[in-house]
């Protein structure tokens, strides 16, 4: 049983004696000499029988054995503090203690890249906050899998396709500098040139159809696209369970059209295909020239998915801009009638530089994800020659990671390299270096493996073990409402709290050696949560710095 759950079954309980069917007002005690903190019965002043509610709520409290002390105020808050000698098993089982009762199948759609171009920093959010989110949901015990879902179909290919045609290039030669710089011209001569809109318009219907010779020089495209999505990605160290793309949906969507049209969910118009539900504005299945939409290729690909790989949940991971798309693919999928499963748009914001603009190139254009790590690379090797390159890497993925799940996902933030690599303050680094100090601390003085116990001889100590429990509450904070921000500001947290812990006495001349082996027990227990933290956030921890 876990600390927090404990005492929130045990309120429940009692709620529920007086007709109180609600979730426990559960936080973290902002009032000094208290830990924790419920605030319910704050509405409940005027219940009817609420001096008796009262009197079972402190009886409640002086019975629970992980209650030391505790109170209730005049506004009916309800503030108490932890008995530590109880909570040993909870540190040292934190991992067993936070699996969920019923675990729910979850696919994360995230990352998104379009084939023929290659990932920049508008790319770097999605991929760090759907990897957090699938982290800390298999760390709950839920089935996870990650589904990249590439724009690898439909128009922009079909340009390229045409593109490469009218310059008379020859695919097969492409390499994917070539491709990368085809890519916006060619979207550009689809804007300004009738006749080319017509050439593509007719190589998108081909590909629909599955002609070969379009199939094969799209295979090529792909082959080229992917083979370098990869390798940022694993430079970046992300992966997928999944790769799938619209492509591998687009023999479901012309039988999934003619079945809407059969059960009268859709009606022709001027040559298109559009939603009979009322909507502003109208929902478009596919357009008068018979290509399919991202709302097309989404709805086949939620019948693929129920198909292939079952689920409970869907979370995608899309930046705000898409709001309308997902509100129109949510109300269609109801209005379509498909299986009753649970969607969420996970949105987030955006990264801009440090004057709070777009993040952008010298040049103007968008920044690479490969030109932001190699920036990074070279900045922190700079000002740690010392250091080797591998553990260069690690501390580059931290600052690129750590950053930016620190900001709420909801809103933008700024990309400030000089500020993210310093080794103090809210920062990566900061969080690289309480490790590291743990690890050193371990290694020159070995615990008795024997001694479970904590003795707690000063207020730092009680802090830190504090922090430690806290972890269940930022765990489910975090996964409840996809927030990865919870776990990166309370692995600071803790990182601060060890800091002050280890600078408070130096435990290799403490001679007591209760004393000694509990400080050393505190910080593994530290480096325990502090790992699992780091992992769930996507975070090798280094072993040096």
């Amino acid at each position: 049983m876990k600390i927090l759950e404990t005492l929130i079954n045990d309120f429940e309980i009692l709620f529920k004696k007086f007709n109180i069917q609600e979730e426990i007002d559960l936080k973290i005690s902002s009032i000094e000499n208290y830990d924790y903190q419920i605030n319910n019965l704050v509405k409940y002043k005027n219940h009817q029988n609420i001096d008796e509610l009262i009197s079972d709520v402190q009886n409640l409290c002086e019975n629970i054995e992980i209650i030391n002390t505790f109170e209730i105020t005049n506004n009916n808050f309800v503030n108490f503090k932890i008995n530590l000698d109880k909570c040993n098993y909870f540190i040292e089982n934190v991992q067993e203690n936070l699996k969920v009762k019923n675990p729910k199948r979850i696919i994360i759609d995230y990352g998104g890249p379009n084939i023929g171009k290659p990932l920049h920093v508008g790319h770097l959010r999605s991929l760090n906050i759907g990897r957090s989110i699938y982290n800390t949901k298999k760390l709950l015990g839920h089935e996870l899998t990650s589904d990249i879902h590439l724009g690898d179909w439909g128009m922009p290919i079909a340009q390229i396709i045409g593109y490469c045609e009218v310059e008379n290039i020859n695919i097969s030669s492409l390499d994917i500098d070539k491709l990368v710089s085809i890519y916006p011209s060619a979207a550009e001569l689809y804007n300004n040139d009738k006749i080319f809109q017509k050439t593509a318009q007719k190589i998108n219907k081909n590909l629909n159809n599955e002609e070969p010779t379009e199939i094969e020089k799209w295979k090529i495209i792909k082959k080229i696209s992917l083979e370098k999505l990869k390798d940022t990605l694993s430079l970046l160290n992300h992966d997928f369970d999944l790769w799938l793309g619209e492509s591998d949906v687009n023999k479901l969507i012309k039988p999934m059209v003619e079945d809407l049209i059969k059960r009268k969910k859709v009606v022709r118009d001027d040559g298109a295909i559009v939603s009979c539900q009322e909507s502003d504005p109208r929902i478009l299945i596919t357009k008068s020239d018979g290509s399919y939409l991202y709302l097309t290729t989404d709805l086949g690909t939620i019948l693929n998915r129920l198909e292939k790989n079952p689920y409970d949940i869907v979370l995608y991971v899309v930046d705000n801009r898409q709001k309308l798309h997902f509100e129109q693919l949510f109300s269609s999928i109801k209005y379509f009638d498909f299986p009753e499963k649970e969607y969420t748009h996970v949105a987030f914001g955006t990264i801009n530089d440090e004057d709070g603009n777009p993040f952008k190139t010298r040049e103007g254009g968008t920044k690479q994800l490969t030109a932001l790590y190699k920036e990074t690379f070279d900045y922190i090797k700079n000002i740690n020659k010392d250091l080797d390159e591998e553990i260069i890497h690690d501390l580059s993925n931290t600052v690129l990671t750590y950053s930016d799940l620190l900001t709420n996902r909801k809103t933008d933030y700024k990309f400030d390299l000089n500020k993210f690599t310093n080794i103090s303050g809210k920062t990566g680094i900061y969080i690289q270096y309480a490790q590291v100090r743990a690890k050193r601390l371990l290694e020159k003085i070995k615990n008795n493996k024997n001694y479970k116990n904590i003795v707690i001889t000063n207020e730092d100590e009680r802090k830190l073990i504090i922090g430690l429990l806290n972890l269940e509450f930022f765990i489910k904070q975090s996964a409840k409402y996809n927030e990865p921000h919870h776990l990166a500001n309370y692995l600071y947290d803790i990182s601060n709290l060890f800091n002050n812990f280890y600078q408070t006495e130096k435990v290799h001349s403490i001679n007591d050696k209760e004393i000694k082996y509990s400080k050393l027990l505190i910080t593994e227990y530290f480096l325990k949560h502090s790992n699992l933290v780091m992992n769930c956030l996507g975070i090798k921890p280094v072993d040096k710095m």
